[in-house]
């Protein structure tokens, strides 16, 4: 009898659980402005690293909140101000057994080095919206910013 009660409260325990990660998934996109994507978080192993979760738009940031977390704050907060898309590419090698086949990675350049993020193909589109609505930049630091790959992101 024992043994039935500590398996009920792990199986209660668990329940609660999934349905605060559920709960808290469905407080961050009742608010609107979010997106689907994923963020790189280690780039020790080539095409590995991708961490999946939810974006939401708060104003001039982009903040990235990790889909299997209990965490209230994001994981990264990403200015747009500092935001630059330096490279526009499909998904490659291992990248594409852990991402739909519609999406789209961006490299870009932040005040915190560089970052991968990669979207649906239709985000991408409000995505870059978002960013050149932004207030004006600085252009000579936008020159300063090198064009990698074979298809630059024209605005």
């Amino acid at each position: 009898m024992r043994v039935l009660e500590v398996v009920g409260i792990c199986v209660a325990a668990l329940l609660a659980l999934l349905f605060a990660i559920f709960f808290r998934r469905r407080l961050l996109m009742a608010g609107g402005g979010t997106i689907r994507l994923q963020v790189r978080i280690s780039t020790l192993v080539p095409g590995r690293g991708w961490s999946p979760g939810l974006g939401q738009f708060v104003g001039d940031e982009l903040r990235f909140h990790r889909m299997f977390s209990l965490a209230i704050r994001p994981k990264r907060v990403l200015d747009r101000r500092s935001l630059t898309v330096e490279e526009r590419r499909l998904p490659t090698g291992p990248e594409r057994l852990t991402m739909p086949g519609h999406w789209v990675v961006l490299r870009c350049a932040s005040s915190g080095g560089q970052i991968e993020i990669a979207m649906a193909e239709t985000t991408v589109t409000g995505f870059l919206s978002w960013l050149e609505a932004g207030p004006p930049r600085d252009p000579g630091a936008l020159r300063s910013r090198p064009v990698f790959g074979p298809r630059p992101i024209e605005p």
